[in-house]
């Protein structure tokens, strides 16, 4: 098919106009996205956002699946510290429960987006797919691992969800909360048979809604600590 100069003019003109939607335009101001609890058994998902400065380089960014606990707590420090903008959000057993996990995540997603304090031009999303957003967003598979913004939002999720957890431990020790963060691991499993489940787990799930139909629809009570003055004697 022959081009007419017309279409020819047409074609270049277009191309232009969409020069300024190129992901890696230096003018971008990209936050990352990531999520940490998807698949626990108990407790609510968290994500984060970042927007990094450039002009504060935060070395040893990576997946927080492959960090330790130590250095993820490190990390987390810089983090806030130095980024541009930060905002951890989540989605309660409630909505995991009422919406699905996949959307309680999106949901999420979306709040920790909404809540920078500074507006991104850009969201670069961890995984396939991309929550519906007010701004433009691009979805990378194992972008937790590929890009710094995206690396630090998934050591902010990690260590806030770890530490809701630790303190769920606190008021439910039955489970082990300390140990798994809720993951279905043997002890876990073992504990939802013995014990039955607690508020803060998810019915959606198989094993959850299985102990739920053992103990009669009964959750576990949660454990009050006793004051010194009230220790027995």
């Amino acid at each position: 098919m022959t081009v007419t100069r017309p279409a020819r003019r047409r074609a270049a003109a277009a191309a232009a106009d969409q020069s300024g939607l190129a992901f890696d335009s230096p003018d971008e101001l990209v936050c990352g996205v990531d999520e940490a609890g998807r698949g626990p058994l108990a407790g609510p998902v968290v994500a984060a956002a970042v927007i990094l400065d450039p002009q504060h380089r935060i070395l040893g960014l990576d997946d927080s699946k492959v960090l330790s606990a130590k250095k993820r707590e490190e990390l987390y420090t810089k983090i806030v510290e130095h980024a541009l903008a930060w905002c951890v959000a989540s989605a309660s057993v409630e909505e995991i429960d009422t919406l699905n996990i996949l959307h309680a995540t999106m949901l999420a997603m979306k709040r920790a987006v909404e809540g920078l304090k500074i507006v991104p031009t850009l969201a670069k999303i961890d995984g396939n797919r991309c929550p519906v957003l007010s701004v433009r967003s691009e979805a990378i598979v194992g972008g937790d691992a590929l890009v710094p913004s995206i690396s630090a939002a998934s050591i902010l999720a990690k260590v806030t969800r770890d530490r809701m957890l630790l303190e769920l431990h606190q008021t439910f020790p039955h489970y082990g909360f300390d140990a798994h963060a809720g993951y279905g691991t043997p002890q876990h499993l073992a504990a939802l048979r013995e014990h039955g489940p607690c508020e803060h787990h998810r019915r959606s799930f198989a094993p959850v809604r299985e102990a739920h139909v053992l103990f009669g629809g009964r959750v576990v009570a949660p454990v009050v600590a006793q004051a010194p003055d009230e220790a027995p004697f």
